[in-house]
């Protein structure tokens, strides 16, 4: 068994005039939407970094570098799909995910089903093998002043 452990933060940006925000894979309304060079999907980010590191194979930034053009707009679900095919290659099933949402708004526990649900399908699992917890820091911090969102997730590869 391997266990792999990724964070990822991404900043709001501040003119609020997006319609939406993408999280786990479900497109949430929303006033402004994340800045960062692919989709800015923050949640599937930190799976990324969880899934390469418990296979000892980096971390996203490695393979889908920001400052190649190529992943200006990514889809990190697709992004997540060539994660997935790289921990199978090295021989590695993946056992169950936990990720955790730390946001002020939007709210998450609306969309986790909806947000479990894509992970699973892109990973080939169960929505079981998928937590997704939310939770807010009360005012405090960056997150507490909605400047951004960040995300923790730890894997299990059998």
């Amino acid at each position: 068994m391997r266990i792999g452990q990724g964070v990822d933060v991404h900043a709001f940006d501040q003119s609020g005039s997006a319609d939406s925000v993408r999280l786990g894979g479900v497109d949430i309304l929303h006033d402004r939407r994340l800045i960062a060079h692919s989709d800015g999907d923050v949640v599937l980010h930190a799976l990324m970094d969880a899934l390469l590191g418990a296979a000892a194979l980096g971390d996203i930034g490695q393979h889908f570098s920001d400052s190649d053009p190529a992943y200006a707009g990514a889809d990190s679900m697709m992004l997540l799909k060539q994660v997935d095919q790289m921990i199978r290659a090295e021989g590695y099933a993946f056992g169950n995910a936990d990720i955790t949402i730390a946001a002020e708004r939007p709210k998450i526990a609306p969309h986790a089903s909806d947000m479990r649900a894509c992970i699973a399908d892109a990973l080939g699992v169960d929505q079981n093998q998928i937590s997704i917890k939310a939770t807010t820091t009360e005012g405090l911090g960056f997150v507490g002043r909605e400047e951004g969102i960040l995300v923790t997730a730890v894997v299990l590869l059998v």
